[in-house]
């Protein structure tokens, strides 16, 4: 069952999957011991606004990609988030001034187009459909595939059985956890993944906080041996 709003593993719902994952895996059982419970949170959001949102951090940094949604934002005043209408009534030069690029003026016009046609479901229609459902349907529109529409899934809609395979994170988290030198392929992942159903959001999650926890510590170890070389 989805649970608009905040995310499943904030309700009740959130211990017995951790329980689940620990008992089907030593590796999960690790990681839900080191890292703790699950605080991930979904944003309330429609899945226009979430794809607007992906499309524009596609190939930058989070800071970059704030940037710009702010400057999008801010050409449309009095809205909280630009309409669909909004879009496909301004010019590329107008959005262009945002810092979009034209392969994304292209995809976040085809957002638009395809929410006022009714291909991107409002939010409630969204809660109704499956993930395939949804999958099938959003991949039809320009510059989204199946990564976009799965961390709109997880970070939007709340969904408890979605794992994203291709994900770098995932990928790295997993290559960490397992302590495997090579980053493993998305198919291996896949194949491994169907003994964490029917909470491979919250598996993916742990992995997720595996490979920050390297990157936390690659960067500590590296401000140590500054600091060691400065003395």
């Amino acid at each position: 069952m989805v649970i608009s709003g905040r995310l499943w593993f904030k309700s009740q719902m959130s211990s017995k999957a951790e329980s689940h994952l620990s008992n089907r895996c030593k590796i999960m059982r690790r990681l839900i011991k080191t890292h703790g419970p699950c605080d991930l949170v979904a944003e309330k959001r429609s899945p226009y606004e979430a794809l607007v949102n992906a499309v524009a951090h596609q190939q930058l940094n989070g800071k970059a990609a704030q940037s710009i949604l702010r400057r999008f934002k801010a050409l449309f005043p009095g809205t909280r988030f630009p309409k669909p209408a909004h879009i496909m009534t301004a010019s590329d030069k107008k959005l262009r001034s945002a810092g979009f690029s034209f392969g994304k003026i292209r995809a976040i016009r085809d957002i638009a187009e395809k929410t006022q046609s009714g291909l991107v479901p409002t939010r409630a229609k969204a809660i109704k459909l499956s993930d395939d459902e949804l999958i099938a349907r959003l991949i039809e529109v320009h510059g989204v595939g199946r990564w976009t529409v799965e961390m709109l899934l997880i970070f939007t809609l709340g969904r408890k059985d979605v794992f994203p395979c291709d994900d770098f994170g995932v990928r790295n988290g997993f290559r960490v956890a397992m302590k495997l030198d090579d980053m493993p392929k998305p198919s291996v992942l896949r194949e491994h993944s169907k003994r964490w159903a029917p909470h491979r959001t919250l598996a993916a999650w742990y992995l997720w906080r595996a490979a920050d926890a390297e990157k936390s510590d690659v960067k500590a170890k590296g401000k140590g041996q500054e600091a060691k070389g400065k003395s």
